[in-house]
């Protein structure tokens, strides 16, 4: 970066810095944010753990830093509390695959099936849903449920087919939604950066388009199954923190490069791809983010009665999560 530029970004950081102060707000932001915001927040994680973060501050501002269904679930477990996005363009294309219209509709379809939905949705869908999951505890939620329910997942198929392997249940009905960034890993792309990269452990998320593959070469041996591992992004950030080993081929939006190297300072983090990049998280920039303290936009707010519904999946999903120590 030239020396003008520097001083520019230099000048923003200071007046959001500053605006920060005044308004005694929070910033989160998630691991796929550019690194000058992550550098800037509060908290940087997945999510659900950001939104958890938001419960536990005395700050009644949040400033959110990812993609509007983020800020709405953010707004649901804060409800005393002001959310803003600085972008309320910054959607999620997964999210986007399924509306509660379309829900519904589902649900006429298939009336005894429970609806588990991804928190990778709007507030409306999960209003309408029986539990909700994230990647960590997807497996976790539909073991609980039991074996002679129907289950319609939503939006994810990758993540659907991959609880499906991981449970071994007949009997779920997988939406067929996926994310533009994450659909794009492909086998091919896996076996090559391994075979440049023969030391490394290799980090998948599980909405990757070709995670159930992995599956079937981990378990015929083609990849090895004790340096394949399918986590989430926050599970990521903590194994890296503990595996001795020193290089890592990671599959998901490279965003999260920028956290595990700081993190991880000794070690090594090389792409899968290198275009896995979600044109979502990155519209909120340093100048957004700025004029969004300065003014107090854009807030996401959850109309009372959907936000009370969609709670019940919410802790529902909380409560198992607790009795496995993990969300």
């Amino acid at each position: 970066m030239n020396t003008k530029l520097q001083k520019e970004e230099n000048n923003l950081i200071k007046k959001i810095l500053y605006w920060k102060q005044k308004r005694g707000a929070l910033i989160l932001a998630h691991n796929y944010q550019i690194p000058e915001i992550q550098d800037l927040a509060d908290f940087v994680g997945d999510s659900l753990e950001l939104s958890y973060k938001g419960t536990g501050t005395s700050s009644n501002l949040i400033v959110f830093c990812g993609v509007h269904f983020m800020a709405e679930s953010a707004a649901i477990l804060s409800p005393g509390k002001k959310v803003l996005l600085p972008d309320m363009n910054a959607g999620c294309s997964l999210a986007a695959t399924i509306d509660a219209a379309t829900l519904r509709k589902w649900k006429k379809r298939y009336p005894k099936a429970v609806v588990v939905s991804y928190v990778n949705t709007s507030a409306e869908v999960k209003a309408e849903s029986d539990y909700c999951c994230t990647s960590t505890n997807a497996v976790a939620i539909v073991n609980s449920i039991p074996a002679d329910r129907q289950i319609l997942f939503i939006p994810d198929m990758f993540l659907g087919d991959y609880v499906a392997h991981s449970t071994g249940r007949k009997n779920m009905i997988i939406y067929p939604g996926e994310c533009h960034v994450h659909a794009k890993v492909r086998l091919e792309d896996i076996k090559k950066k391994i075979s440049r990269h023969p030391k490394a452990e290799f980090l998948i998320h599980p909405e990757c388009g070709c995670v159930t593959s992995c599956m079937h070469y981990m378990a015929s041996g083609s990849l090895s199954s004790s340096r394949t591992h399918i986590l989430s992004t926050g599970g990521m950030i903590k194994y890296c923190q503990t595996s001795p080993s020193r290089e890592f081929v990671v599959a998901t939006e490279t965003g999260i490069l920028h956290r595990l190297n700081i993190e991880n300072q000794q070690k090594s983090f090389i792409p899968v791809r290198n275009d896995l990049i979600c044109r979502y998280m990155k519209m909120i920039t340093l100048e957004k983010l700025l004029y969004s303290l300065q003014n107090l936009v854009y807030e996401v707010k959850v109309p009372v009665d959907i936000a009370k519904r969609a709670r019940i999946p919410i802790e529902r999903m909380l409560k198992l999560s607790n009795q496995n120590s993990k969300y």
